[in-house]
């Protein structure tokens, strides 16, 4: 502002707040390496603490020592190189001041440097003590005392003040690039891709389209016309081409610089976005095969039925069905019929005929064979149908075996990411913190979520008789595991199914065992996994549907992980805790 202003009050007034961010420097830069020094596990005892405190207050005195006029004088406005303000001796006490500062600044940096142990914290705090050299270089007004001699030589002047603000500016981005990694749960990838992104877009875009402008600007008051109307018209251009080529070519130069030998993996999951099947991309294709079904064979309607472990599910319909009136009881009437039907009439058929209506088996194409789902077409039963009808058929069945696994693979995707999250989360944050804090973490307990202890039981329940999500799941890490080891000759798989069989029995009801609406929680968690009975057999006896079952099942699960979990705190609180395991019976 003050050098391009012409009023000699606002030239004046610019220097003037120039000076405030001057005053401030070194007390705030002082308190910056009093941070730095922190992190390396070296708090101040109090000295540093009250030296900041004294120096903001010597700001303030200075700063006030401005608005009075002490501490610089007037402006010198015809002065050459470029105007400036006039030094007192209250400038010169400030400069030894700020001289002071920045010493005491340097020895907190040198100090902090040799603190650092490990090759990556020395490589990064190295770039820190290059890129510090900015601030208090760039930001001193020598003009003050140098004016003399840039009067003299103006070349000299100009040239070294050309390549200082260059200077500055590569040490500025040094030195924000070595404390983007402090107090940050990113990876280096990720801090490095970022602070790429934002030098491009942020300060690359606007010196360049600063610097274009005011080329064009010069250019047109040297051919005598003030106003350019191509100023505005390069700014746009500027601008707009600068954000295409970095959307462009960004993500080029991001994976040559950063990603290294992980460009493999990274660029997987960077395509991850776009081959995802949701839920409504699954419906919509699923929409599209009803369709063509039903413009094919010309049927009045279509639906198809998924089969989950949960039990059968109606994902999508068109057109006449017996689906026409749902209740809300559709699925166990869907997941009954069906399962008494496929049942009785086997499932090594690819077409069925279910009344009325014809049902295409949508399987796995392996081995297994594995029956997926159901294609249903309203009012096909009757049809006799062609070869080319049949191939269409079963072409449209595969692909949408094909979206059914692929699916499914997802959902395996996410929930190993779930699962992941809070332990990455750990990890970063371990990564971020302070040396001491990072050896207290490391001796302390990973902490575990309710949606992964309910995943975890899960596991662990299929395999109760034994197998890998029994014998290998992540809660042999609990305090409350370790404790039943010892009460059970070392064994982790039975002090696994002793938490397991003791969390269990936290949920049974008291009094007498009985098959009423209070007791089927526990009665579902008993005849499943305790006694191994089968679904349809633990229906019939609970008088449910399969549907229902396995939704109750879901209920009782969680309920069962958050047993665990209030074992485990327990388990943190008291040492003693370990005797409330029941023991297993011989």
């Amino acid at each position: 502002m003050g050098s391009s202003a012409s009023e000699t009050w606002l030239i004046a007034l610019a220097l003037r707040v120039q000076w405030i961010g001057i005053i401030f420097l070194p007390t705030a830069y002082f308190q910056f390496s009093d941070a730095v020094l922190e992190t390396t596990g070296r708090p101040s005892c109090g000295r540093r603490v009250w030296l900041i405190r004294i120096s903001y207050l010597i700001a303030i005195g200075f700063l006030f020592s401005l608005i009075l006029d002490d501490l610089v004088g007037p402006l010198i406005i015809e002065g050459p190189p470029a105007p400036h303000l006039e030094a007192t001796w209250l400038t010169d006490i400030f400069v030894v001041y700020y001289i002071m500062m920045m010493i005491f600044t340097g020895y907190n940096f040198a100090r902090a440097y040799k603190r650092t142990v490990t090759p990556t914290s020395r490589r990064r705090m190295m770039y820190l003590l290059m890129g510090a050299v900015a601030p208090p270089l760039g930001s001193f007004p020598f003009l003050l005392f140098s004016s003399e001699f840039a009067g003299n030589h103006p070349g000299i002047f100009w040239s070294v003040a050309v390549l200082t603000n260059l200077l500055m500016g590569g040490l500025l981005i040094v030195m924000g690039y070595a404390v983007a990694f402090f107090d940050t749960y990113w990876s280096d990838r990720v801090v490095k891709a970022r602070l790429f992104k934002w030098i491009m877009r942020g300060p690359a875009t606007a010196s360049l389209t600063l610097g274009f402008v005011t080329i064009v600007r010069r250019a047109g008051q040297a051919v005598g016309l003030p106003y350019n109307a191509f100023v505005p018209i390069i700014m746009v251009v500027t601008i707009l081409l600068c954000e295409h080529l970095i959307t462009l070519f960004g993500p080029m130069i991001e994976r040559v610089m950063f990603w290294g030998s992980d460009r493999r993996d990274l660029d997987m999951l960077r395509s991850l976005e776009d081959r995802l099947l949701t839920r409504n991309d699954l419906h919509q294709f699923f929409e599209l095969v009803v369709a063509v079904v039903c413009d094919r064979l010309q049927a009045p309607g279509a639906y198809l039925i998924t089969l989950r472990p949960e039990g059968m599910e109606l994902v999508v319909r068109t057109g006449k069905n017996r689906f026409d009136h749902p209740s809300d009881h559709e699925d166990e009437l869907i997941s009954d019929e069906l399962s008494a039907f496929l049942k009785q009439n086997g499932d090594s058929a690819g077409f069925y005929r279910w009344g009325d209506d014809l049902l295409i088996a949508i399987r796995e194409n392996n081995d297994t064979n594995e029956l997926l789902g159901l294609l249903g077409v309203t009012e096909a039963g009757v049809l006799t149908l062609d070869e080319e009808q049949q191939r269409n058929l079963h072409s449209l069945a595969q692909r949408s075996a094909m979206a059914l696994k692929d699916r499914r693979m997802q959902e395996q995707v996410f929930q190993t990411m779930e699962a992941l999250t809070s332990r990455v989360e750990f990890i970063q944050q371990l990564r971020a913190s302070p040396p001491q804090e990072q050896q207290d973490a490391l001796m302390s307990n990973i902490s575990v979520n309710e949606q992964e202890m309910v995943q975890w039981v899960r596991d662990a329940l299929s395999h109760y008789w034994g197998g890998p999500r029994l014998t290998q799941n992540p809660m042999m890490r609990l305090k409350i595991i370790q404790y039943a080891v010892d009460a059970h000759d070392g064994n982790p798989a039975n002090a696994l199914r002793a938490v397991l069989r003791t969390a269990i029995e936290r949920v049974r009801p008291e009094g007498e065992r009985r098959f009423t609406a209070e007791w089927i929680l526990y009665n579902i968690l008993e005849l499943k996994f305790l006694q191994g009975k089968k679904v349809r057999e633990i229906a019939t006896r609970l008088a449910l549907s399969e549907a229902d079952l396995y939704r109750k099942q879901r209920v009782a699960i969680e309920t069962v992980a958050r047993a665990i979990l209030e074992m485990e705190a327990q388990a943190h609180t008291n040492d003693q805790y370990h005797g409330e395991v029941q023991e297993l019976p011989q």
